[in-house]
């Protein structure tokens, strides 16, 4: 039996490995180790085995220096299962086809004699150069991909793969690790006597050696600290919590993340189903508004947009489906001294397009004050308020019914509406686009780390565009912390990345500089959502919420909301949006006479009518 292990991450990396041939020393059945990586994500990989093992280290020795070699897919088999000391017979075993070289290493036995027989009836695409039954079941898979006519492990895909991975099953125990140096295949067999593990290790990655019975690993290469490593091993690490697989189940993983796993259902990288309302079967009481009492108000009425009704019927005249909300955004201010003059900024008026109206609605200030209304250059309804007679409390109630109308899905079929990396803009296109594609001013060196995260999306989804906003979409959702309290407004993109943690608008944030460092457009939209206080980011339906909108070529503006790994659909009431928090923020203003200290309420509350 061998032991063997892969690593797969999401940019070029330096992990150390100590393989200790030590343990062979006594062992004549167990020679032979190796290794094997592409070296700059190039196509043909580099092997280095050792075939006789027992008490050797020059070879060893020679891989001390492992700052020297920089790469995404690496194999290792660290003990050996051949029992005659040849090059040919140990892992991993290397073929080119295709254009790339292909690895594979294999843990267990197979009956070598029903495999050729099988491998003679198929087509002898590819012969062994060893004796060993692993070469051959390697042989027998390339002539499997090679006669689907895929070119690729992703063009195989995971089912097919499955299935051939089933018939090896038919004739011995097939823990497998398989590699095109892009796709990462690792397969349990049914018949396996041992476990086998993986694991994914997101930032901070741990300082100390990852240890097992036949390797030591080492992941704190300083130039990898952001890195993100996905691991699967026959034999278990010391001190690590890593998740054991089931017999018969195949995953599939590209820069350092699962994309296909075989005893999961198939995930949603956009789960509607959880945001979805329950309310039509539940009756919700009308609320007492608690605003009637405040002693002055002003109402900044919206009126109801009677042309944008007409968009919101198909071309037939259908009028397409929509979700009624009623969302009432209550702030209050409270300041230990009066208050003697001030001027704010409201943008609490919801988006008229052919996707939203609003209904019926306004805004009830409690001190009078000259009222401005106009819009801003990024389109938002806004209001201008200067109060010049003092007060201690001000409260602002933003009370809307708005429809979010749904609308057809769109359309990628034009050779006009581009659908992949990069996106070519022309000159005017630029300029006009230049506010949503220039990143936060962040240190060079921050930039390029965050600059190589965001490739490893692009690399990961074969440079679609769609695709790889999807994946960081999800990725974002699913590898960092919703914690509340733990960022501020001077939070930055690079903070979030190398903390994995903060609340919507800093994911919201790090999406759009991930997408502008790849010359996507994007910008920062605030809204509402509507969860019915079910899922488990329950503050955000207790507050304003935040997004991002990318622009799509010959498509428009569309929304990703990464805090809950979705699309943004008919749970999202949209307000107002701009290149970043500051310029979006629903309440803000200057206090230019008196005040001194301050206390800030705010409360949101929506419901499905």
């Amino acid at each position: 039996m061998s032991d063997i292990l892969a690593l797969n991450s999401d940019s070029l990396s330096s992990p150390s490995i100590d393989i200790k041939t030590s343990i062979n020393s006594g062992t004549i059945d167990s020679l032979g180790w190796g290794l094997g990586w592409y070296p700059n994500n190039d196509n043909s990989a580099v092997i280095i085995k050792d075939a006789v093992s027992r008490n050797t280290q020059d070879m060893v020795q020679a891989l001390t220096d492992w700052t020297s070699f920089r790469f995404t897919v690496l194999l290792c088999n660290s003990i050996g299962a051949a029992k005659h000391p040849t090059q040919h017979d140990t892992q991993p075993f290397r073929r080119s086809f295709s254009g790339s070289d292909w690895l594979f290493i294999h843990d267990g036995k197979f009956n070598r004699s029903n495999l050729a027989d099988i491998h003679d009836q198929a087509t002898g695409f590819l012969e062994p150069l060893g004796n060993t039954d692993s070469e051959l079941a390697f042989c027998l898979m390339l002539s499997r991909i090679h006669a689907s006519g895929s070119k690729s492990l992703k063009d195989a895909k995971g089912q097919n793969l499955l299935e051939w991975f089933g018939e090896l099953d038919g004739h011995g125990s097939a823990d497998i690790i398989f590699t095109d140096g892009k796709t990462l295949v690792f397969y349990h067999g049914k018949n396996s006597t041992k476990p086998m593990f993986y694991k994914r290790f997101c930032p901070p990655n741990p300082e100390a050696a990852l240890e097992s019975a036949s390797l030591s690993l080492n992941l704190s290469d300083p130039r990898d600290m952001y890195r993100t490593f996905l691991m699967v091993s026959t034999g278990p690490f010391q001190g690590e919590d890593w998740e054991e697989m089931e017999l018969g189940q195949l995953i599939m993983a590209r820069r350092g993340a699962v994309v296909w796993n075989s005893h999961r259902a198939k995930p949603t990288p956009y789960p509607f189903s959880s945001f979805q309302s329950q309310s039509q079967s539940q009756t919700i009481p009308e609320e007492k508004s608690s605003f009637s009492s405040l002693q002055t108000a002003q109402a900044l009425t919206s009126s109801v947009a009677e042309d944008v009704e007409q968009f919101a019927h198909g071309i037939q005249g259908k009028p397409f489906d929509y979700r009624l909300y009623e969302v009432t955004h209550l702030t209050e201010y409270k300041y230990s001294e009066p208050v003697e003059h001030s001027e704010h900024t409201f943008r609490l008026n919801p988006w008229e397009d052919s996707d939203q109206l609003v209904v019926d609605g306004g805004v009830e200030i409690s001190v009078p004050g000259e009222k401005l209304q106009f819009e801003d250059v990024f389109g938002n309804p806004s209001v201008h308020y200067s109060i010049n007679q003092p007060y201690t409390e001000l409260k602002i109630k933003s009370t809307h019914r708005v429809k979010v109308i749904s609308s057809t899905p769109d359309d990628y079929t034009s050779s006009m509406r581009r659908t992949s990396i990069p996106l070519i803009w022309m000159p005017w296109q630029r300029q006009m686009m230049q506010s949503y594609l220039m990143p936060p001013e962040l240190p060079e060196t921050q930039l390029r780390e965050l600059n190589e995260f965001a490739m490893s999306f692009v690399e990961r989804n074969d440079y679609h565009l769609l695709q790889t906003i999807m994946d960081m979409n999800t990725r974002i959702y699913e590898d960092f912390t919703y914690k509340q309290g733990s960022t501020n407004l001077e939070t930055t993109p690079f903070d979030i990345f190398t903390s994995r943690s903060g609340v919507c608008q800093d994911f919201a944030n790090l999406l759009i500089c991930l997408c502008r460092l790849l010359n996507i457009p994007a910008r920062y939209r605030v809204g509402y959502i509507y969860t019915n206080a079910n899922y488990e980011n329950k503050i955000q339906s207790e507050a304003s919420h935040a997004w991002t909108e990318v622009y799509l070529p010959f498509v428009g503006w569309r929304g990703f909301d990464p805090t809950n790994g979705c699309l943004v659909n008919q749970d999202h009431v949209r307000v107002a949006c701009g290149r970043n928090y500051r310029d979006a923020t629903p309440t803000s203003g200057t206090i230019l006479k008196g005040g001194g200290l301050e206390s800030l309420l705010v409360d949101v509350k929506m419901r499905e009518v």
